[in-house]
């Protein structure tokens, strides 16, 4: 739980997502530590969601050419 959730792929966010979850739903945790691990969990989540919508607005900037084969792709800031 070091890496600065900000910093992560998405990969490694649903990584520790998952296990953040696992310890939770074991709850053999003190409160003090729940409350840290469901912050980072919420944390994680958002990171998820963020790189999710990244690669979905990526996808729908594919531009397709005749036959629906991919053409190339237009940056996202234009």
């Amino acid at each position: 739980m070091s890496e600065p959730v900000d910093k992560m792929s998405f990969e490694e966010a649903i990584k520790e997502l998952e296990a953040v979850v696992g310890q939770l739903e074991r709850g053999d945790v003190a409160l003090d530590q729940s409350i840290a691990l469901y912050e980072r969990g919420a944390a994680l989540k958002a990171r998820c969601e963020a790189k999710l919508k990244e690669a979905e607005e990526k996808v729908a900037k594919i531009t397709l050419g005749e036959g629906g084969q991919p053409t190339g792709t237009e940056p996202l800031d234009g």
